[in-house]
């Protein structure tokens, strides 16, 4: 960083990325099969919540952050990812958890360079989608989608433990 001073986009890519970057660090370990499990039976699994974060940072971020450009995502992704609840396996299987993994970067990637584009002002414009209630300005928004990924994060580690991994964080 240059400079004494951080800037409101700094902060905000620094929250965007160190929860992708500990999201990362949840799942680094764990293969293609173990994302499917389910701790219980009527919890969502881990492939579920990964295309749920790929389909929810677009849906919520797209017309609200300008100039983000997000990628169309794939029908396998966006179909899983969309539907309320994640208790049901996809007619066609699974992607492998690189798959989910790279989407999710990518929309990540498309945030993080959206907001290095903002003027400090710009985190106060207020939003206008359906997440205005709950985040009433961009930068509100920006914070509830870093949060989001950490609290999936928790039930990753539910995960984890269910399949005897070690303690990562």
């Amino acid at each position: 960083m240059k400079g004494k001073w951080m800037h409101a986009k700094d902060v905000m890519k620094l929250a965007l990325t160190s929860t992708q970057d500990t999201m990362q660090m949840f799942l680094g370990d764990l293969a293609d099969q173990e994302i499917t499990v389910r701790p219980v039976p009527s919890a969502n699994n881990i492939a579920w919540q990964l295309a749920h974060h790929i389909v929810v940072e677009k849906m919520l971020l797209g017309d609200q952050l300008p100039s983000v450009q997000y990628a169309d995502i794939p029908a396998a992704i966006v179909s899983l990812g969309s539907e309320r609840t994640g208790k049901e396996d996809p007619p066609g299987g699974y992607l492998p958890k690189a798959q989910y993994l790279e989407w999710f970067g990518k929309m990540r990637a498309s945030t993080i360079a959206a907001v290095e584009k903002l003027a400090d002002g710009d985190f106060d414009k207020p939003t206008t989608n359906m997440m205005a209630k709950f985040a009433p300005t961009l930068g509100a928004l920006l914070i509830l989608i870093a949060n989001h990924t950490l609290m999936h994060g928790g039930q990753f580690t539910v995960v984890r433990r269910a399949l005897g991994k070690p303690v990562v964080f």
